[in-house]
């Protein structure tokens, strides 16, 4: 990319070398989570933070900052232009605020962290885990003092991952999604809805190969160019961006719930599908990429719940289907529907169903608010984690991995991650109600495996813009919308209440 205005391009080839280091970084996490060797934590640690010290080096370079500075003073800059100054001074004023000993100690935390809770989840033994949890929590307090905030500790941290967001607006999320959603499980539960029966086709063994072969036929038929993308295996799933170009998914295989496996597939490959129809243009710049994990979170959902569990996207696939998995070779499209979007209330948010979903991400919301908040210590986690589950959802976890330790996002330090899940739920309902009335034959399309309408569009509205403009900005510019519960909740009532 090159811009009118020589500062812009000043900036621009003074980023090309941070880029180059967050390229490296991305490929050393990806390779952290799928092929390196356990015996290599520690020097990754070593390399992953001082990698991450020589990147903040450059951000605050004087020189650079100068550059920032100065592009902020312009007049008559185009939105692009707006929009790379909006993020690199977003960054630099966040980045300049934490000491170099506090983003070193995070950096190491989080390589240790990881592996201690890889082994504390295999041995559900929180007591394993408590201390790296303690020491990560201190680092993120200590962090979001020093970026600062208006109301609420915790709202430094929901800040760096969707931008303004603050715990007013998550309370006002949740306080009116959460009564509503409860509800709506109740009266499947007590009428007696079949897609509360569980289905046999979860209980069976499969095939680990077919299975791999159904995700890449899936991922054939949905149109992804392998040229630039790529699926491996790991304990959990991720999706992990080096360039617009290299774009890196991955799945897991657990050997019976053969969903499992499809959907975060399909999911990741939502979430690879934001990076890859971004412009080109704005390769190698602050630009590239999602404008933020709510808004890279509603394209994942999109389709792995609207898209994935419809009946026309059942109807496509089950002929793969029945190919791949020998159990499921009678199984009619309409057994596999109900398989595919049965409601069951459970431990696990991973494996959760799009009803009960968000019911998981409000206890962690409560959680990491009330840490931050200093309402709750991490001794106390377990049992209020336990209590909220069995009150929100009617069970109640018997053990650590169950519970508290199911989710790899505290040990990466990712406070504040958790809520764009349930935002990105509830953006992926707008996107889908406002898509259906824009978008003639959308079903149909579906059903006969015609996705360039739904990639056009979703390329059009979202994807090309990269990072140009604040999510709150391009939900309003685009869809004259905020993160409003009611498209999720009309759209979870009329799918499974039928109304």
């Amino acid at each position: 990319m090159r811009c009118e205005n020589p500062v812009m391009n000043q900036i621009l080839d003074a980023y090309r070398p941070m880029w180059s280091l967050k390229h490296a970084i991305s490929l050393m996490g990806w390779d952290f989570e799928t092929y390196m060797p356990r015996e290599g934590t520690e020097e990754r640690g070593v390399a992953d933070s001082q990698l991450h010290m020589l990147h903040k080096d450059l951000l605050l370079n004087k020189d650079f900052i100068g550059l920032v500075e100065s592009a902020k003073k312009l007049e008559n800059l185009s939105d692009l232009e707006n929009g790379i100054v909006r993020v690199l001074d977003r960054e630099i004023t966040k980045q300049i605020k934490i000491p170099k000993v506090l983003t070193e100690a995070e950096s190491l935390e989080r390589i240790r962290g990881n592996m201690a809770w890889r082994e504390a989840r295999k041995k559900s033994a929180f007591k394993m885990y408590e201390p790296h949890l303690k020491k990560m929590v201190d680092i993120k307090k200590q962090i979001a003092e020093k970026i600062g905030y208006e109301k609420h500790p915790y709202d430094a941290l929901l800040d760096t991952f969707e931008e303004e967001l603050t715990v007013d607006d998550l309370d006002r999320v949740f306080g009116a999604l959460t009564p509503r959603i409860q509800n709506i499980l109740k009266k499947l539960v007590d009428s007696g809805s079949p897609f509360c029966k569980e289905s046999k086709l979860g209980k069976s063994r499969y095939d680990i190969q077919k299975v791999d072969e159904l995700n890449h036929d899936i991922l054939t038929l949905m149109q992804y160019d392998m040229k630039r993308f790529r699926m491996d295996v790991s304990t959990h799933p991720f999706t992990e961006t080096m360039g617009l170009n290299d774009v890196r998914i991955t799945t897991r295989y657990e050997g019976t719930d053969f969903k499992k496996s499809i959907f975060s597939t399909i999911h990741e490959a939502g979430h690879a599908l934001y990076n890859l129809q971004c412009d080109q243009s704005l390769s190698v710049t602050p630009l590239e990429g999602g404008s933020s994990l709510a808004l890279h979170e509603s394209q994942s959902r999109f389709w792995e719940n609207i898209v994935g569990r419809s009946l026309p996207f059942v109807q496509l696939i089950a002929p793969l289907i029945r190919k791949q998995v020998s159990f499921a070779n009678q199984a009619t499209a309409d057994e596999l529907y109900l398989y595919f979007n049965n409601v069951k209330a459970d431990y696990i948010r991973v494996d959760a169903d799009e009803v009960t979903y968000n019911l998981h991400i409000a206890i962690r919301y409560e959680i990491e608010k009330k840490i931050f908040g200093d309402e709750l210590s991490v001794s106390e986690i377990p049992e209020f984690w336990n209590d909220r589950m069995e009150q929100l959802l009617g069970v109640r976890p018997t053990k650590d991995s169950q519970g508290v330790l199911q989710d790899t996002h505290w040990s990466s330090g990712l406070f504040g991650y958790f809520p764009t899940y349930t935002l990105g739920n509830l953006v992926s309902a707008i996107i889908a109600s406002k898509m259906r009335k824009d978008l003639e034959g959308y079903e149909e399309n579906i059903k006969k495996g015609n996705f360039k309408p739904i990639r056009k569009w979703l390329r059009s509205k979202i994807h090309q813009h990269g990072s140009v403009y604040a999510p709150k900005v391009l939900l309003n510019n685009t869809f004259n919308e905020g993160y409003n519960p009611d498209y999720f909740v009309t759209y979870i009532e009329t799918k499974y209440l039928g109304f």
